[in-house]
């Protein structure tokens, strides 16, 4: 027989890093359809084909740098097996299976990433995981939506041809290792061979750095080829990026957030509050005083790229109407782009710390300032309700800790009632709500906070409810439902005796991906509508100054005449922000009327004329200007 220049073990090593290949490139195709507006629009452009295709190339080189990292320990101990003249069926099988199951793990992270990047705009992190606090949860979410179903479906298909391939892998290269009486390695072919493992294992090392560049190896900023977010986030493989943020994670987690020197920052907000207080362009025209009840609606992914009054659509004629006849901050965004971020900053009036989970505590810290805690102080009774288990990312326990006297949840509801993992409906919340304040025994005021959860996969349209939906598309429906829930809810809520002394606040917790986003932060996932609706006593009116949802208690204990400067949040339409600031994980935006910064953990920063959409990085040009909003976004989450 003629001497092969490739050892059987290379064969096989070879053949399954192509496969694995392949199953990563089909992951980052089905990105693709996903973001089918987005990438038709780059493919007209000129020059866009060459970016989706370098795109791809850059996924490849991340791709290998997975498979290195994963073949470089099979490879070693098959060179062994090679000069030693291995025999043995166990070794082989322990090597064949670990490549196997380190793969499928690979395969699982990916598939989890598709929706993950759909929803978030944003390739899987370790803050993927902070769902995994809650595992029956998610897992009921995951089987009670048809779209994850078909994914899990899709998975189990792609696992179980995988496992085929490589056996048929197997079965070629190393059973006729097994069968064979005797290895003998003429000396040219040994020397050969020597050579081809010694080639190869140099190659692994250099797929494993990612880059020929001895200075640094392949990092996430690498992907970051052109000024689109969208196809530079193509080229990351989601396994990259998790075991990156795993390793920021483990460095953070030794140290506390260190942007900027503490006392700096601590000086500088003091003085730009100092700034905020001095620069008063207005007093309030109405205090609604502090007997006045108060309900504020957090409102699940209800950003306001959904609201018509934003965007002309027409699925939410019921918050279109509220905001006709309410008080309309235009220009506010929210903390983060979690739910828990939403609810600590709405009632807290804290920042989104990055990635952290602000609500993950084992001993819960006490907040001043927060909603619940000094409306309680002012003979408030004060109420949280939400559609499901109040304990899911420790909402519950961390608001009873902080001055909310009762929780509502999915336990307080007829079993009969709850639909999915989200619990009830949103309207069957919202009359919960209106029974339970119509039978209070007190003659406080109330405090009522309010998370709602319809606007969430799994989705679920109740049946026997007279809403007529218009749309075909479940996420439009969804909307419409939720709309509808809260005109419900107002128009229920005006035939009690407390609707007329009552103030009503809604806020999103957090926008969502919608369209296309030109930045590397979508800012769909930050505007927020902000209404404050009271109609026998706020006059109706729309106000475009820069606000934040961290805003949210100074807001409301101005109205209520309340003197209380324990948040970061302030008074906005009276005492005018310069910039507002947000997280999304790893990132940090801030921005004003025409200006967007963007900076994050790995060293990339951005400034765009967000207003034009304009996609030019002015980072060199205006760079004081980028450096004045970079401190200032340091310098508040410091705080």
């Amino acid at each position: 027989m003629k001497p092969s220049f490739l050892p059987r073990q290379v064969k096989y090593i070879l053949n399954s890093y192509l496969i694995a290949l392949l199953f990563f490139f089909l992951f980052r195709l089905a990105i693709v359809p996903l973001n089918a507006e987005a990438f038709s629009k780059i493919a007209d452009e000129e020059g866009g084909w060459s970016l989706i295709l370098k795109a791809f190339v850059m996924g490849f080189r991340f791709d290998t740098v997975i498979c290195c990292y994963i073949l470089a320990l099979p490879l070693l101990l098959l060179l062994l097996s090679y000069f030693l003249k291995v025999k043995s069926v166990v070794f082989y099988k322990i090597v064949h299976y670990f490549l196997i199951v380190l793969f499928s793990i690979c395969f699982l992270i990916s598939a989890i990433d598709v929706p993950y990047f759909d929803f978030f705009f944003n390739r899987f992190t370790v803050q993927g995981l902070a769902w995994m606090d809650n595992p029956a949860f998610v897992f009921k979410m995951i089987f009670q939506d048809p779209i994850y179903l078909v994914g899990c479906a899709g998975l189990i298909a792609i696992l179980v041809i995988y496992i085929y391939l490589m056996k048929r892998n197997f079965r070629k290269w190393i059973t006729p290792i097994l069968n064979s009486d005797s290895e003998l390695h003429p000396k040219k072919q040994l020397i050969l061979h020597s050579v081809v493992f010694v080639l190869l294992a140099g190659l692994t090392f250099f797929g494993i750095r990612g880059r020929f560049e001895h200075k640094s190896p392949i990092r996430v900023g690498t992907a970051y080829f052109s000024n689109n977010p969208l196809i530079n986030q193509m080229g990351l493989n989601p396994n990259f990026t998790f075991i990156k943020s795993i390793e920021e994670r483990s460095k953070l987690a030794k140290k506390q957030l260190n942007l900027m020197d503490k006392n700096e920052a601590q000086e500088f907000v003091r003085q730009e509050f100092e700034r905020m207080k001095s620069d008063t362009i207005a007093s309030r025209e109405v205090i609604l005083g502090t007997k006045t009840n108060v309900v504020v609606v957090m409102m699940e992914s209800m950003g306001s790229c959904y609201v018509g009054h934003f965007n002309n659509e027409k699925l939410t004629p019921n918050l279109d109407k509220l905001i006709s006849q309410s008080v309309s901050y235009e220009n506010v965004y929210t903390a983060g782009i979690h739910t828990y971020n939403g609810v600590y900053s709405t009632l807290f009036g804290q920042p989104a710390i990055m990635d952290k989970h602000t609500m993950h505590y084992t001993v819960i810290p006490e907040m001043k300032g927060g909603l619940p805690t000094v409306l309680k102080e002012n003979g408030y009774s004060t109420y949280y309700f939400t559609t499901h288990d109040d304990q899911f990312d420790n909402i519950g326990g961390f608001l009873s800790a902080n001055g909310v006297e009762k929780v509502v949840s999915v336990h307080d509801y007829p079993s009969s009632e709850v639909k999915s993992t989200l619990g009830v409906p949103d309207h069957v919340m919202f009359d919960k709500i209106i029974d339970e304040l119509n039978n209070r025994k007190s003659e406080n005021p109330f405090f009522v906070s309010v998370l709602t959860g319809s606007n969430h996969t799994p989705y679920v349209i109740p049946e026997n409810i007279s809403l007529k939906t218009k749309s075909k598309d479940i996420k439009e429906r969804i909307i419409e439902y939720s709309d509808w829930a809260i005109g419900q809810f107002i128009e229920k809520a005006k035939q009690t005796d407390w609707f007329e002394n009552t103030l009503f606040v809604f806020i999103a917790d957090h926008g969502a991906y919608k369209g296309i986003s030109p930045y590397e932060i979508a800012l769909t996932y930050h505007h927020t509508p902000f209404i404050f609706y009271a109609p026998n006593r706020l006059t109706p009116k729309k106000d475009d100054s820069l606000g934040l949802q961290i805003d949210t208690p100074a807001m409301i204990y101005s109205y209520l005449g309340i003197k209380n400067e324990e948040t970061l949040g302030i008074d906005f339409d009276i005492h005018p922000r310069r910039y507002a600031f947000f997280s999304a994980d790893d990132k940090l935006g801030v921005l004003d009327n025409e200006y967007f910064y963007i900076w994050n953990r790995n060293g990339q920063e951005y400034l765009y004329k967000y207003k034009t959409q304009d996609k030019t990085n002015y980072i060199d040009s205006l760079r004081e200007k980028a450096n004045e909003m970079k401190k200032y976004g340091f310098a508040m989450l410091m705080n």
